[in-house]
């Protein structure tokens, strides 16, 4: 289990209050997630300022030190995703925190693919020398970003939802195979700092849809690099409720992606 947190907006904006002040906020539930569990197995962060994401990341608890809070006030960015884990699969080191990166590519992941040690070897047996090379921690996620990443790579003219779809269909077949009764949880977000879509299997994810610029709820100040010319627009996809706006669930069993209008798109699977 994790707890994960995806942001994307037309215009840069502050996200310091949703990940450390607020009364969900991301650190808070890395202390203590609204089931009662705790995600202190390390945490991490993707901005979005130039074409390539920057990451920071480390090992330990985002409320240990005040590492999480200062990369959490320095950000300023349209494209943001965030993660405390609590680690199933993998031990607690740097190369298995989220997110995890491939090019301009991010990836975050919340639940476990279980009996991942029978699934490993199929899902390695799809993927190039190259693409396995890449892979440098245990981890079930990030086995399953590269898994996502070769199919998109092979066939780069399909939606990228649909090869979402597809790549979450076949670790549940697999899985399916291995023992039908376990349960598996496959809340993924991946953004490339334009585009980010994700899916929803297992875990609890909502999201909020932000229209126009306002005072924020906890700190009394918009959040916004405002250009009056346009109309703010943000949606927040997180695994729990962070603020007192109206926030909603995302369909079980499905992917989702953010629209160029700025709301939220589910498909079943």
């Amino acid at each position: 289990m994790c707890r994960l947190y995806g942001f994307s907006a037309n215009e840069p904006t502050k996200v310091e209050c949703t990940l450390v002040h607020a009364q969900n906020a991301l650190m808070v539930q890395a202390r203590k997630d609204l089931a009662g569990w705790a995600h202190a197995n390390g945490w991490g962060i993707a901005t979005y300022e130039a074409v390539r994401p920057h990451v920071e990341r480390q090992v330990w608890a985002a409320y240990h030190g005040e590492h999480f809070k200062r990369a959490a006030a320095r950000i300023y960015s349209q494209q943001v995703l965030a993660h405390v884990r609590r680690a199933t699969v993998g031990p607690p080191t740097m190369e298995n925190t989220h997110p995890f990166v491939d090019g301009k590519w991010s990836f975050i992941h919340n639940g476990t693919v279980p009996n991942f040690d029978l699934v490993k070897p199929r899902l390695l047996a799809q993927l190039s020398e190259d693409r396995r090379r890449a892979i440098h921690g245990d981890t079930d996620s990030e086995h399953f970003f590269h898994y996502l990443r070769h199919l998109h790579l092979c066939a780069p003219e399909r939606p990228l939802i649909d090869v979402l779809r597809h790549a979450v269909r076949q670790i549940l077949e697999w899985c399916q195979e291995i023992d039908a009764s376990a349960p598996i949880g496959l809340n993924v977000i991946l953004t490339d700092g334009e585009h980010m879509l994700g899916s929803r299997v297992g875990r609890s994810l909502h999201f909020v849809e932000r229209v126009g610029v306002q005072d924020c709820e906890i700190c009394g100040f918009p959040h916004v690099h405002h250009d009056p010319h346009k109309r703010y627009r943000a949606v927040i996809v997180a695994s729990e409720p962070i603020s007192h706006e109206n926030w909603r669930e995302t369909p079980q069993d499905s992917v989702y992606e953010i629209t160029p209008d700025f709301t939220l798109r589910a498909e079943r699977l």
